[in-house]
């Protein structure tokens, strides 16, 4: 049998092979462990389901996530928003809170009183951030704006100077007023603080208010016979569900009876009224995607505080100003962050 040398070169090629494939197939093994984890945690998508109240806040929910976009959630990618909306239908809100509950999503952002009430009477768990809250305290939505406790969060526009600036300005725009009617629906808990403020503002300004009572559409026409009654000689119309679905017709009696009227939804202006002042909506709908944002990083809802408006905007509409025989003061023009022409 013949021999096989092996020289030493032969030798030292093997064992630094030998060497070579131990540290490689402990690698290899954990990339292997590793990759599929890692592909699983890249896909998770996040769901998240919008409860709306109508069509009165459809726009706005493109701000919403242009504000997920620029904090990385991609629709479809890593995140999923699926719409809910009640169509002015207060009543609905109760099923469609039950059925996102049922779902078992990640996040619910409610938009209205009468949303996140919904929303915190189906789950006490499921995490939820609001807006378009003027004061979720009185509500019951929160025990407090800095330790909202239990599972709900969000962006309140309630700010202690918005009802006065509102009187304050409708007093400049109308010198001679003297009776101011208030537009507001008392079903809804998160107006009775607003109204409370409204009533301190006026004894400043010794301004008379009258409360005029809007429940629903049947009582439209009859708050605008009161206001005659009453010789009031301009309106405040507060912000609600109820009432900004009877947006069309608050507008034209208003214009009808020569009514200069202030809104807190720069949608009425936008619609054909006169003025509004308050919160840039479209701001707080952006600032809720910072909420998600913490909420699925692992926040509690508990441990963040309910944020206040910081941005707010006055647009005036001088068509309407025109179609009611009313001159709007420079002085009060020239603060307008928007004209209607």
């Amino acid at each position: 049998m013949d021999r096989v040398l092996i020289g030493s070169n032969d030798i030292k090629f093997k064992s630094a092979f030998r060497n070579l494939k131990s540290a490689i197939l402990p690698g290899a093994l954990l990339f292997a462990l590793c990759f599929p984890a890692q592909a699983q945690q890249s896909t998770k998508i996040s769901r998240i389901r919008y409860l709306n109240p109508g069509n009165v806040f459809s726009a706005r929910i493109e701000t919403f996530r242009q504000g997920l976009r620029e904090l990385g959630y991609i629709e479809g990618k890593n995140i999923a928003i699926e719409y809910r909306s009640a169509d002015s239908k207060l009543e609905r809100f109760s099923d469609l809170a039950s059925e996102l509950v049922r779902l078992k999503v990640d996040v619910i952002f409610a938009v209205s009183t009468p949303a996140v009430l919904a929303a915190k009477n189906a789950t006490k768990t499921i995490p939820v951030i609001f807006t378009n809250i003027g004061d979720p305290v009185t509500a019951g939505v929160v025990a407090s704006l800095a330790r909202p406790g239990g599972n709900i969060t969000g962006l309140a526009t309630l700010s202690p100077e918005l009802s006065g600036k509102g009187l304050e300005l409708l007093k400049e725009t109308v010198p001679k007023v003297s009776r101011v009617g208030v537009v507001w629906n008392p079903d809804n808990p998160g107006k009775t603080s607003g109204l409370k403020d409204t009533e301190v503002a006026a004894q400043a300004l010794r301004l008379q208010l009258q409360s005029l009572e809007v429940r629903g559409p049947n009582d439209v026409e009859p708050a605008f016979q009161a206001a005659r009654r009453k010789q009031i000689g301009a309106l405040i119309v507060l912000r609600d569900v109820v009432i900004n679905r009877e947006t069309k017709p608050i507008l034209e009696l208003a214009r009808k009876n020569r009514l200069p009227a202030i809104y807190s939804d720069r949608d009425f202006v936008d619609n054909g009224g006169l003025m509004s002042y308050g919160p840039n909506i479209d701001d707080l709908f952006r600032r809720a995607a910072t909420f998600v944002d913490k909420i699925l990083k692992g926040a509690k809802p508990a441990d963040l505080p309910v944020e206040q408006p910081t941005k707010f905007e006055l647009i005036i509409n001088l068509k309407a100003a025109k179609q009611i025989g009313l001159t709007i003061p420079p002085n009060v023009l020239a603060r307008a962050d928007k004209v209607i022409r």
